[in-house]
């Protein structure tokens, strides 16, 4: 990619330096097996980096065209096509999700025990699926009955597609009454079916033919094509190995040494946890999840997210109105949802918009920043971030499971805007 002088972007050359200090004592240490950063500003890019390898059983080192799982980083597209169709006059964000998806029309809540469901106070909303307000989950937050009937549900969620899945979906009780709680859920992947049951195409065919294609995003999918494997960047996990469920409710944030000689003898080694050649993404999936179904590059998303930071348009395709981008990164959710919990750690200073957080205090998070920074990750590690105010695009790519296993992704950001001068 062309990037230009840093100082024309409002970036210290030196200062700038302590993003590639970053990134060599996460790969040199042996915590990442390879990384890229990418920083956008003033319709520029002013840094991009790979370091390390994108496969070291391989030794192929990590690349521009690279490309990586963005599991929930699936979700702010998915999110852009449900508000495609808004514009298009097809519902109102306040309908009920019912009303495009009957299945939920007699939806109950668990208000203690399976034994006592009651009718939700109100009927979930196609916005209450945007915000993760509509009683649903992932079937990891904790011990309660319906969390159990998620995680028994969906063990065998790939084997089937999406039309069946939802109707399952719909089957289970509500967690809480809608617009009572923040909880990260499912809700993405039956704005998925929203998108297929409106649009009359399968959700692979909308999003290429509406979103990728207008915005020359040639790498993003819901699999990585054969001819393209040898890209396709090998994924790891702490020791031991992760599993879904046990392993996202209860993670913990580390952060290496600032030494940059040998690997700290207390940190053990990664471990491989999906290898390219028989990975699940090398062959078409009949599940395709909205919420963490894609794989994409760095220069893929990067032109996604100039699409948002261009309020909704990018080289003359236009997705959205500028007014539906400012709706879309605002923050919809009360003072008394805010900050946002995921698993068993809070995101301090986030509130949520549609489909993506939204910082609504910097000294909350304890960070630099912008209120109105929008954002969201993914789990393998990978993240954007948008800052309106400073005109800055932030993107970092990796992959290594759980996300919050490190702490790259806010000292990234950190290193992003100690280095800004202008």
């Amino acid at each position: 990619m062309t990037t230009v002088q840093p100082q024309r972007a409002g970036f210290s050359v030196q200062r700038l330096s302590r993003v590639d200090n970053l990134l060599e004592r996460y790969v040199e240490g042996g915590f990442l097996a390879g990384a890229m950063a990418l920083i956008y500003r003033k319709r520029q890019i002013a840094y991009c980096n790979a370091i390390g390898q994108r496969d070291l059983e391989a030794g192929l080192p990590m690349t521009e065209d690279t490309i990586f799982r963005i599991y929930s980083m699936t979700k702010p597209i998915t999110s852009v096509a449900v508000l495609m169709l808004y514009e298009d006059g097809h519902f109102l964000l306040d309908d009920p999700v019912s009303s495009v998806l009957p299945e939920f029309a007699d939806v109950r809540v668990c208000t203690g025990d399976l034994e006592n469901l009651v009718p939700p106070d109100r009927p979930p909303t196609i916005k209450d699926l945007l915000m993760h307000t509509a009683g649903l989950s992932y079937g990891w937050g904790d011990d309660s009955p319906v969390e159990k009937l998620y995680f028994q549900s969906f063990r065998d969620i790939e084997l089937h597609s999406l039309e069946p899945f939802i109707q399952k979906l719909a089957a289970l009780p509500l967690l809480y009454h809608p617009g009572t709680r923040w909880r990260y859920s499912r809700a993405t992947d039956v704005l998925g079916r929203v998108v297929e049951v409106i649009s009359g195409k399968s959700l692979d065919e909308f999003f290429q033919q509406e979103i990728f294609k207008p915005l020359a995003m040639n790498d993003t999918g819901f699999h990585v094509p054969a001819g393209s494997l040898d890209r396709f960047a090998a994924c790891y996990c702490p020791p031991g190995g992760f599993k879904f469920g046990a392993d996202l409710a209860n993670r913990a944030s580390k952060r290496p040494s600032h030494n940059h000689g040998d690997r700290d003898p207390a940190q053990p080694p990664i471990e491989l946890y999906d290898a390219p050649g028989n990975s699940r993404y090398t062959k078409p999936p009949i599940y395709l999840s909205g919420g963490g179904g894609l794989v994409s590059t760095l220069g893929d998303y990067l032109r996604f997210t100039q699409m948002l930071l261009n309020e909704g348009v990018l080289d003359a395709n236009r997705l959205l109105g500028r007014k539906t981008v400012e709706l879309m990164r605002a923050n919809h959710l009360p003072p008394d949802l805010v900050p946002i919990e995921i698993g068993d750690g809070y995101r301090a200073g986030h509130g949520f918009g549609l489909g993506m957080s939204a910082l609504v205090d910097p000294p909350a998070y304890s960070q630099p920043g912008s209120v109105g920074t929008y954002a969201w990750g993914g789990l393998a590690t990978t993240r954007f971030w948008i800052d309106p105010e400073e005109d800055l695009v932030g993107l970092f790519m990796t992959q290594f499971i759980p996300s919050d296993y490190y702490t790259i992704e806010r000292e990234f950001s950190l290193a992003v805007y100690q280095a800004l001068i202008d």
